[in-house]
């Protein structure tokens, strides 16, 4: 064997050593959600000093248990009282019901009898001071006994904030808002307007949200700034000054606003219980409450480096998503309900799994860690039966499954020669046959990583021989993959009968030349055997492949008429990233290298707006430079901690600045962080609208191969605290 003399991680600390993301503690949000059990009105939700959350229904108090709103039982008192709205006053809970405002704290010694008809809302301000308003106008109390009110036609009030700085109380109608200024108890209409809905203050400012978006007045004057609707949806049910952040609940989710001018943006199913947000407040512990018509979310804050990110993962990687040693996502028979997970095959288990086991080999040689190697000899042990179970030298199967739990060709009346699930002769396991060009990238990319990091010489001599098998079975068949009725499977083709047929804009041409080289010139890097390179330079001198490959990625476009040419592949993406480490580090010559190097950056180029740390991080891999590493490391802290398929929509937003339709199926100018969008494969990047209805849960590989690969390169950090 020839020695090896190309190791990734030295060539990449040349390369990258003035590149990394210092990994410090970042806040990461997730989500605990809480249905309500009954089909009633939700009204507010508070939570108090102790880290109690209660929740007003038309049926009284509520609060979170086991990921379902119950009745709150603690204060017997209260649940025979109508409690009409309730709030807060120095982190404690205080009431307005029919007959009163009372609070539990303070020895329960806080209590005014108000004796007001049809009172609708409160506030309590310093000094336990009161302003009550109904329907017909405004009650002020001082130490328990009325002081002044004010009777207002047609007031119906919506919000009552107490503002000390400017000592006044502001009070919002769904026409008007009103000052009522303190000590002198002066009332005026200060602003008049329609379709108000809500307020809060910030700074000098007074945030009215309506129906049709934002309006900011000028705390002073109340001039109005023009209305704003960029915003992720305009129909604004409540506005909140959490901390200083101002957050804006809507029909169609909840959204905060950032100290850039953008929002982050919380809707579906993997944020709320439904997206019809009814009331956001404060909540215990860093997190932030929001009630929907449906039930309570509480979106926590919590500090956590990218590292603590890969270590939870991890484990859910382990718990729930390993099969036979491949990777596997977990189909859910209920939505959300991990309890009811079942594996499933999928049509590329084996370049699934040859991308966790990349990301285990990436884990160990940053850390040494034996249960790193340990999983990367299951998952390689999962991969390596992929060629032994077809039967056919150096074939791999897609994937595997006992027989009668496959996810196809369950019909029992079909006729075996019509089934690509092929029976083994124990008849025992079946094996899907239809492998592809993608299938065998993912085995070269990882059994060549797996040749250079692993230590132990019976595993990487073990690697090394898939490797070569499978390089023979394509050379044998004429550049094609042979299934076992003797005919090349549908897109395990690299003959340049197929690969020249396609004009130079079709991606297909470039990329499986790109492809068939850079097996060769692996299975040439370690076996040291001179038919590989004599086979790639057939392809080279003989039939263009140095042309295919070399041709910058701008050539790709839109072909009239021809197949795989409708638009931009991102698949093809997939497969050209996992290839280019050894397209160009094991290039046979150092201007061949070159040659690759830039042909890859081009291809790098047009992909770097989509921020993919994964692609960054394998481009660094083959020797890039400059490989946006703050935009990856977004991209990290961006990634869900839920990994459940919701269905997710983008579609209504107007806050995002739409392009006109194109090649790459790009819709807006940016790419929206990832915990706004579907879970999807790394093939997916502008995939914006979708989801699967909660009915499966993606394997955590997505984020554990891009954060390790970046660890390897030294792009990320070791964790600081």
């Amino acid at each position: 064997m020839k020695k090896l003399l190309l190791i990734f991680g030295i060539l990449l600390s040349i390369t990258l050593s003035a590149q990394t993301y210092t990994d410090k503690p970042y806040l990461q949000d997730y989500a605990d959600k809480y249905e309500c059990q009954s089909n009633i009105q939700l009204m507010q939700v508070r939570s108090d000093r102790n880290g109690v959350i209660n929740v007003l229904s038309e049926k009284g108090l509520l609060q979170p248990w086991d990921q379902k709103l119950v009745k709150e039982l603690l204060y017997r008192p209260l649940t025979d009282m109508n409690i009409i709205v309730f709030d807060r006053y120095e982190n404690q809970f205080v009431y307005l019901t029919d007959k009163a405002v009372l609070s539990n704290a303070w020895a329960g010694k806080f209590y005014i009898e108000h004796g007001i008809e049809n009172p609708k809302q409160f506030v309590v301000a310093h000094n336990f001071t009161t302003l009550i308003a109904s329907k017909d106008g405004l009650a002020l109390f001082q130490k328990g006994e009325k002081v002044w009110d004010e009777s207002i036609d047609s007031f119906n009030p919506i919000k009552l904030i107490f503002d000390l700085s400017g000592k006044r109380f502001l009070i919002l109608t769904s026409n008007a808002l009103y000052q009522l200024q303190c000590p002198e108890k002066k009332i005026s209409k200060v602003y008049e307007g329609s379709n108000l809905t809500s307020m809060a203050i910030t700074d000098d400012k007074i945030i009215l949200g309506t129906s049709d978006g934002i309006l900011t007045l000028d705390g002073k004057s109340f001039e109005a700034d023009k209305i704003n609707q960029k915003l992720p949806w305009t129909e604004i049910t409540v506005v909140e000054n959490v901390d200083g952040a101002l957050w804006f609940g809507s029909t169609k989710g909840a959204f905060k606003l950032r100290d850039d001018g953008k929002y982050d943006y919380y809707a579906s199913k993997r944020w709320l219980v439904d997206d019809e947000v009814v009331d956001i407040a404060k909540g215990p512990d860093n997190s932030v409450l929001i009630l929907t018509n449906k039930g309570l979310s509480k979106i926590n804050f919590v500090e956590m480096t990218l590292a603590d990110k890969a270590e939870y993962f991890q484990k859910i990687q382990r718990l729930r998503h390993i099969r036979y040693g491949f990777t596997s996502y977990l189909a859910l028979e209920k939505p959300g309900d991990l309890s009811t997970g079942v594996y499933k095959d999928t049509d590329n288990d084996g370049l699934w799994t040859s991308m966790y086991l990349a990301g285990e080999l990436f884990r160990y040689a940053v850390t040494k860690s034996e249960d790193a190697k340990q999983n990367a000899f299951e998952a390689f042990e999962a991969m390596e039966r992929l060629t032994e179970i077809s039967g056919i030298p150096g074939f791999p199967a897609r994937t595997y499954e006992r027989d009668g739990y496959q996810t196809s060709d369950t019909d029992p009346n079909m006729p075996e020669d019509k089934k690509i699930w092929r029976l083994t002769e124990d008849k025992r396991w079946r094996w899907k046959s239809t492998t592809s060009s993608d299938e065998s990238c993912g085995h070269f990319f990882v059994y060549a990583l797996f040749a250079e990091i692993i230590p132990d010489k019976e595993w990487r001599e073990r690697a090394i021989h898939q490797i070569k098998i499978e390089m023979e079975h394509i050379i044998e068949h004429d550049w094609y993959l042979v299934t076992w009725n003797g005919k090349p499977t549908q897109w395990g083709r690299w003959n340049p009968d197929y690969v020249n047929q396609f004009p130079i804009n079709v991606g297909d041409r470039r990329l499986n030349s790109t492809l068939i080289l850079a097996f060769l010139q692996t299975a040439y890097h370690f076996t040291g055997d001179e038919l590989y390179k004599e086979k790639a330079y057939e392809l080279i001198n003989e039939y263009g492949y140095d042309d295919n490959v070399n041709r910058p990625a701008s050539v790709i476009g839109y072909v009239e008429g021809q197949p795989l040419s409708d638009g931009w592949n991102h698949s093809d993406d997939e497969m050209y990233f996992l290839t280019i480490p050894a397209f160009v580090n094991y290039s046979f010559t150092e201007e061949q290298k070159q040659k690759h190097l830039e042909a890859a950056k081009s291809h790098w180029e047009i992909e770097r707006s989509e921020k993919n740390p994964l692609w960054n991080y394998l481009f660094a891999l083959s020797g890039g430079k400059d490989i946006d590493i703050e935009e990856s490391a977004w991209w990290l802290r961006e990634f869900p901690m839920d990994l459940v398929a919701w269905n997710v929509s983008n579609k209504h937003r107007k806050d995002l600045t739409k392009v006109k339709p194109n090649f790459r199926n790009q819709e807006y100018t940016e790419v929206l962080p990832r915990d706004e969008r579907p879970m999807h494969l790394h093939n997916n990047a502008y995939r914006n609208n979708g989801g699967e209805g909660g009915r499966r849960e993606y394997p955590p590989y997505l984020y554990l191969l891009p954060y390790w690969a970046g660890r390897y390169v030294d792009a990320i950090s070791a964790p600081t605290k």
